[in-house]
């Protein structure tokens, strides 16, 4: 019994003899280089439906014409507009773009629709393209499961969740 005492004494003495690791060298985070950061987005490829969301939120207001969505970051320009104009009782889907575009490319989990665009102008430049109330894809966009895809030409997609404002501007067109 003696030694069984000793040899863990023994065992005990040595393993305090042997020094702890060192810690972790402490990781140094930096940004990206500045030539990643202003690199364009990188082409989707694949099914649209696996693209990843455009970051943003759905708003919802009203003002003297009708009623809009924006769909964008706070604090910055939307980056796409849904407006019901009551005068003329048709929805006009406006989407920021750098150059002119002759169509855009709605897809929803129903179906996809090429629109006819014109340019808008202002500062950021849009282009836009009106839709009547009773054009089948407003309601692909009021109903898709979860996402639409926005496209034009030469341009990144616009990947949008599929939320309540959407629906609510169509009502408000259709009266």
């Amino acid at each position: 019994m003696q030694t069984r005492h000793l040899t863990l004494v023994a065992m005990l003495a040595l393993s305090a003899c042997v020094s702890p690791p060192p810690p972790p060298a402490p990781k140094t985070v930096s940004g990206p280089p500045r030539a990643a950061a202003m690199a364009p987005a990188p082409a989707l490829t694949g099914d649209w439906n696996d693209w990843p969301f455009t970051p943003g939120d759905w708003t919802y207001s009203r003002d003297s014409r009708g009623s809009v969505g924006q769909f964008g970051v706070p604090g910055r320009t939307a980056m796409l507009r849904l407006r019901c104009d009551m005068q003329t009782r048709r929805v006009t889907l406006s989407r920021e773009a750098s150059a002119s575009a002759q169509h855009m490319v709605i897809r929803t989990s129903s179906s996809t629709q090429q629109l006819p665009t014109q340019l808008t102008g202002g500062t950021p430049a849009y282009v836009a393209a009106e839709i009547m109330t009773n054009d089948p894809i407003l309601d692909a966009m009021a109903f898709s499961r979860g996402r639409i895809s926005v496209e034009v030409e030469g341009q990144q997609p616009i990947i949008l969740p599929s939320w309540a404002e959407i629906a609510r501007i169509v009502e408000d067109c259709r009266g």
